[in-house]
């Protein structure tokens, strides 16, 4: 229960950093994202919709501290996953900390992005199981120029070791003044304690045991800012592995432990967020 009172420590001091966002020390953020599935590396992990709320605070434009919580709106997430009816009650409870800064490198190298962090996820315990994990992450980004790079780096340290990369490329479209688009495709690749952590498991892929290119998405993303502090987004993304045919194989197997017709390597999900910045 230890992690639970961090947890919601985390939450108090976001929510407190609200009453002092005014003197520009503390800025505080708030959202509510909904997604039609659940997705992770591409495949998927809950076939009903979720909602996300989540707070994040940070201080002197340099460190951040933050909690969110995936809720089901259903039943169905909980039974097919395995984790028990869990219609509008939390699945997931992350509590994060780090540091995240943008480096002006100047007109020809553009604005390097740089965050590294640390994430406690928190599950609920089901039939006496404890499924939480730690992960360090990382992540490097370019502005600038026409095409905008992420590298995000990502290290499980709890459940299974594994490591994760995902490098996206993507342009944003200003249409007018407070809208705007983002197409991207970006490409994950797992190390073998990674995959074998997903995919080793699944009687269809017995014997699974490399890593290698994982999840391939194309993704295009809309904002629209209804104010100076509030904030609408959309998205739409195709997900599919496309490069190997084993890791084809375990991603159709483990999207087909949610039904016959889920047993398919590609998906198509679509979102709505709505972000407060004080």
């Amino acid at each position: 229960m230890n992690t639970m009172k961090t947890i919601w420590a985390v939450a108090i001091i976001v929510l407190t950093g609200a009453l002092y966002a005014q003197n520009n020390i503390v800025c505080t953020e708030f959202s509510l994202s909904f997604d039609s599935r659940y997705m992770t590396y591409g495949v998927i992990d809950g076939k009903d919709t979720i909602f996300t709320p989540g707070a994040t605070a940070t201080f002197f434009d340099w460190a951040y501290i933050g909690v969110e919580s995936i809720f089901d709106l259903t039943d169905g997430n909980g039974k097919r996953g395995g984790y028990g009816k869990r219609g509008f009650k939390y699945t997931t409870l992350d509590a994060f900390v780090g540091l995240a800064h943008e480096f002006d490198l100047g007109e020809k190298i553009g604005t390097l992005g740089v965050d590294v962090g640390y994430m406690y996820e928190y599950l609920p315990r089901y039939q006496g199981e404890v499924g939480d994990t730690q992960y360090f992450t990382a992540e490097l980004s370019l502005g600038g120029h026409w095409l905008e790079p992420t590298l995000a780096f990502e290290r499980d340290i709890m459940a299974d070791d594994g490591t994760y990369v995902n490098f996206e490329v993507g342009h944003t479209f200003e249409i007018c003044e407070c809208f705007t688009v983002r197409p991207a495709i970006g490409q994950g690749i797992g190390n073998t304690l990674r995959t074998k952590g997903y995919f080793a498991g699944l009687e269809k892929v017995e014997g699974f045991d490399h890593g290698g290119l994982m999840d391939t998405t194309i993704k295009v993303d809309l904002e629209y800012a209804i104010n100076d502090w509030l904030t609408l987004g959309a998205y739409i993304a195709y997900y599919d592995y496309l490069f190997d045919d084993k890791m084809r194989e375990a991603a159709a197997a483990y999207n087909g432990e949610w039904g016959a017709s889920e047993d398919k390597t590609w998906n198509f999900v679509c979102g709505l967020s709505l972000t407060a910045s004080f």
